[in-house]
């Protein structure tokens, strides 16, 4: 089975029933992780999880089929989530359909959240013609999805939240739902709202639960590292240690800027000259369309003239390197975080 971001919702209560294998890719990583998240909520008895990565599985072909014939230590149900880069899981996956897939050997639900791939990709064609498994790409949402969706997150929190509030929301976790998930609990938590005792949520309360101001947040480093403004990194660097933003979440917003980057680059088609004149009128009417916010558009345009192309492509490969070094090295991410977003500033500013 195969299922788009526009259909995925449709699918996944037939898909949870009828697949044992999911794969889940595309460039929205945080769309990816909803959707897995999304069946494991369909699935009648989840049970225990085991978590494995595409590293490991890509060093032992055989261990993701051991894993998913095998019966828990009480003999309780079961699931596997894998995070993998691209097609780091493909072997296994090509030696779990080797086996039996039905009857007493039946696996485990096995879900993928693969970072980098498609559903062109060479796993994502083992699976995407059996009625067994589930191939699904999902792409970056634009401000209005983002919005839509933190008022649904709010309204299953027991929050009554306005469009305006729901877009800000949106924007301070950088269009990313997993951050957004997070705002809209801390929200639920701090007006001791539930789906039994509902509340309204306005600014000031988003005020009193995160960063002082919209500046207090990611938006400032992301702008001055895309843009290569090499005398602001010191001290936004600085001020993310006094705050204590998270690396991980930091990198994120960071990732997707440069998704956002690499949809209008493919919008400028490549028939066009991707001068400041053609920049410049696909911003106006991205923001005409309310894809884009319009405080974004200045340093959307300024980053859109340093990262197209080749030059694009690198830094999304240097921003993959670095999410795999933060994740591996949790206790030097801030370090490592520094050094990888100095790098990618020096660049910008050469171009």
């Amino acid at each position: 089975m195969k299922a788009t971001q526009r259909d995925f919702a449709g699918i996944a209560p037939r898909a949870a029933q009828a697949a044992r294998v999911f794969f889940f890719c595309g460039p929205d990583e945080a769309g990816a992780q909803d959707a897995a998240a999304r069946i494991l909520a369909l699935l009648p008895d989840p049970g225990e999880r085991v978590e494995l990565s595409g590293a490991e599985l890509k060093r032992d072909p055989v261990r993701l089929g051991d894993e998913a014939r095998s019966t828990s230590l009480f003999g309780d149900s079961r699931h596997i989530m894998v995070r993998a880069q691209g097609d780091e899981a493909h072997d296994a996956v090509a030696v779990l359909l080797s086996g039996a897939m039905a009857g007493s050997a039946e696996p485990c639900p096995v879900l993928i959240v693969a970072t980098g791939a498609t559903d062109k990709s060479r796993t994502a064609k083992l699976l995407a013609d059996r009625s067994d498994a589930l191939v699904a790409m999902f792409f970056p949402p634009d401000l209005k999805a983002v919005a839509a969706a933190v008022r649904a997150m709010a309204d299953a929190a027991g929050l009554r939240i306005g469009g305006d509030l729901a877009e800000r929301i949106a924007r301070a976790a950088g269009l990313d739902t997993r951050l957004a998930r997070s705002e809209v609990t801390k929200l639920a938590l701090y007006l001791d709202a539930s789906p039994a005792s509902p509340r309204s949520a306005d600014a000031a309360a988003f005020d009193a639960i995160g960063a002082k101001t919209e500046e207090d947040g990611f938006t400032a480093l992301v702008n001055a590292v895309l843009t290569g403004e090499k005398t602001k990194i010191a001290g936004e660097l600085r001020r993310m240690r006094e705050l204590g933003l998270n690396p991980v979440g930091l990198l994120l917003a960071i990732e997707r800027r440069a998704a956002q980057l690499a949809g209008l680059a493919a919008r400028l088609g490549p028939g066009q000259r991707g001068d400041g004149g053609d920049i410049a009128a696909l911003l106006k009417a991205e923001v005409a369309a309310r894809r884009v916010f319009w405080k974004d558009e200045r340093d959307l345009g300024a980053q859109l003239r340093r990262w197209r192309g080749r030059r694009l492509e690198r830094l999304v490969d240097k921003l993959v390197g670095l999410h795999r070094a933060l994740l591996a090295n949790s206790q030097d991410a801030e370090l490592l975080l520094s050094q990888g977003l100095a790098e990618i500033a020096r660049v910008a500013a050469a171009a």
